[in-house]
């Protein structure tokens, strides 16, 4: 194992896989295969609300008709997983977020809050963090125990956040848009919902140390949250991970693709006759390893990948290209 990349494709099951999943999953594909390492396919259901069995069996069939296939997790049709690493729902992970968190604590990283988002949103200077989210001003740091057990008492439910000391600059290299850098002051971050679900930070980050994940491919929306797992990668004394963070696929009036849009789906394109081929070939147009969106099958396209020509400023997908 020692040596062996180890990627992972790990889609949210809230709705039907769409062309801008389709195009991370192709690239986090291709980086394995060419680096002839192993694919884990993750399902990321925590939030039972918005998941739902038939989107991730939709997923599930939508990648092997792409011929994108994976070495381990679910498969459809298949009661039992592949791989030594499962299980493959994060609904199903809780062990292990028990035991980072508890790592946390340890060190006296983790405290409670009990503000809601008005009170964050109203908290004077509140500065903006990642895609627009109201930075935490540190309100509930300064609890004192007994403020925090008579809050507690009275019945109130408090989410617990991750407290980043020493306050510093945080850097990270991203193989695509290179050296990373953020002032993560006030930055402290959400580790469990006042429900107990765990958030995504923690999940994700337990999840990629547990399972010995190398390489994480993912959209460059991510870019800036990617300092909160690296933060706490560091916490925890784990080596980072390298991160390729892919171009974002647009429409053509500018707006990011997204699974509320229609015909923007692998299963409506399926169902209008279009190829598995077509879209491979369109995404290797797009990667900048073909002159034109012409027709090519997965294993075809695994000695021309490359990083170096991805367009960071993002793809436009245009309904004439298929």
């Amino acid at each position: 194992m020692a040596g062996t990349v180890r990627g992972r494709f790990a889609p949210t099951p809230s709705g039907e896989m769409h062309l801008g999943n389709a195009w991370t999953a192709f690239l986090a594909w291709l980086q394995v295969r060419r680096a002839q390492g192993r694919l884990v396919l993750r399902i990321e259901d925590l939030d039972l609300e918005r998941t739902r069995p038939e989107f991730y069996r939709g997923i599930m069939e939508d990648l092997l008709w792409l011929g994108l296939d994976w070495d381990e997790g679910p498969f459809p049709g298949e009661r039992e997983v592949r791989g030594s690493f499962g299980p493959y729902y994060q609904s199903q992970r809780e062990e292990f977020y028990r035991a980072a968190l508890a790592e946390l604590q340890a060190q006296g990283l983790v405290y409670p809050c009990f503000c809601s988002r008005a009170d964050i949103r109203a908290a004077s200077r509140a500065p903006h963090g990642v895609e627009g989210v109201w930075r935490y001003p540190g309100t509930c740091r300064r609890l004192s125990e007994a403020e925090v057990q008579n809050r507690i008492s009275r019945g109130e439910k408090s989410s617990l956040r991750f407290y980043w000391q020493p306050r510093r600059d945080l850097t990270y290299t991203d193989l695509v848009y290179g050296l990373k850098h953020m002032d993560f002051a006030a930055g402290d971050f959400i580790l469990r919902r006042s429900d107990g679900v765990p958030a995504y930070p923690l999940a994700v980050v337990a999840d990629d140390i547990a399972m010995q994940i190398t390489h994480i491919v993912r959209g460059a929306d991510l870019l800036e949250a990617t300092f909160q797992q690296v933060a706490l990668y560091e916490a925890l004394h784990r080596p980072l991970p390298r991160f390729v963070h892919v171009p974002m696929v647009y429409t053509p009036d500018g707006k990011r693709l997204a699974k509320s849009q229609g015909g923007v789906s692998l299963k409506s394109l399926r169902a209008r006759g279009v190829r598995p081929e077509a879209i491979l070939g369109l995404f290797a147009f797009w990667a900048g390893w073909l002159p034109g969106p012409e027709p090519a099958a997965a294993r075809d396209l695994v000695k021309l990948f490359k990083l170096s020509t991805l367009p960071k400023a993002g793809v436009v997908w245009n309904p004439e290209d298929l």
